[in-house]
């Protein structure tokens, strides 16, 4: 079982949210902020920051494929050399905002399709894994647990952090159930819950198809527009103290999950 574990949310992606965002850095310990590519901007993006610094959450960049009118949930047909341009700006963006804001940032997470896109794709995970640990070495790699995401940032000797989810389901594969698709989100607090202190002490959880799979994470997920996240993240942290398990951010955790159950 984990002794510690990150609960992460994206934030930044809904200027008139703003409120909501803060509030739920309350019970989080890291955050992934949108920095342009699908949704955020400078203004928006100082804003979350000075909360994060504030709250003692850990901030990280949260690029995505440059879809602002699909809000990055459309794959794109995009030359690999151009869409790395695009997430190193991105990156550099919320960089050049953290300076000002005195933040240091801790990690980079893709959002959205190209999150998935980069899990199940070896080639192009391999070529962004490569160009985002030789831009921003300091900077851990977030992505789906047991992915090409996850192989490709070992490959190129980047920190990486693997994510489960607490409020997205999952298919017997291990991978999220696509939003099209009944039972893509889990809608009730308690079934959240559950499934995080699951993946927490390294049980299993149930596929859409009814079965059993393990996630092996060191960050869960907690999307701030799910409806109750706040009161979900909260549960969760009060379940976690229970069990002994400690919220804590990415920096601050082992580089591996404790239990190496990969099945």
């Amino acid at each position: 079982m984990n002794r510690s574990i990150d609960l992460n949310a994206d934030l930044g992606e809904q200027p008139e949210e703003q409120a909501r965002d803060i509030a739920l850095m309350r019970h989080i310990s890291s955050c992934n902020i949108a920095c342009g590519g699908h949704a955020g901007d400078e203004a928006s993006m100082a804003v979350m920051l000075r909360a994060a610094r504030a709250a003692g959450v850990a901030a990280g960049a949260h690029p995505s494929y440059p879809d602002r009118s699909g809000f990055g949930r459309v794959s794109l047909d995009m030359l690999l050399p151009d869409l790395i341009d695009s997430l190193l700006e991105q990156v550099r963006a919320l960089e050049a905002v953290a300076a000002r804001e005195r933040v240091t940032l801790t990690h980079i997470k893709p959002h959205g399709v190209l999150y998935n896109d980069l899990a199940d794709r070896p080639d192009m995970a391999l070529a962004v894994a490569e160009a985002l640990h030789a831009a921003f070495p300091h900077l851990a790699q977030v992505g789906l647990a047991h992915s090409a995401s996850e192989e490709a940032a070992r490959a190129v000797g980047a920190r990486f952090i693997a994510e489960g989810f607490v409020d997205r389901g999952y298919t017997p594969v291990r991978r999220l159930v696509p939003r099209s698709q009944p039972g893509a989100l889990i809608a009730s607090d308690a079934e959240r819950a559950a499934q995080a202190i699951a993946i927490a002490k390294g049980e299993p959880i149930a596929a859409n198809d009814g079965s059993l799979i393990h996630v092996m994470a060191q960050s869960l997920c907690i999307h701030s527009d799910s409806p109750g996240a706040e009161q979900t993240a909260l549960r969760i942290a009060g379940e976690m103290a229970v069990l002994g398990i400690t919220i804590k951010a990415p920096g601050e955790l082992p580089d591996e999950p404790v239990d190496l159950l990969r099945r």
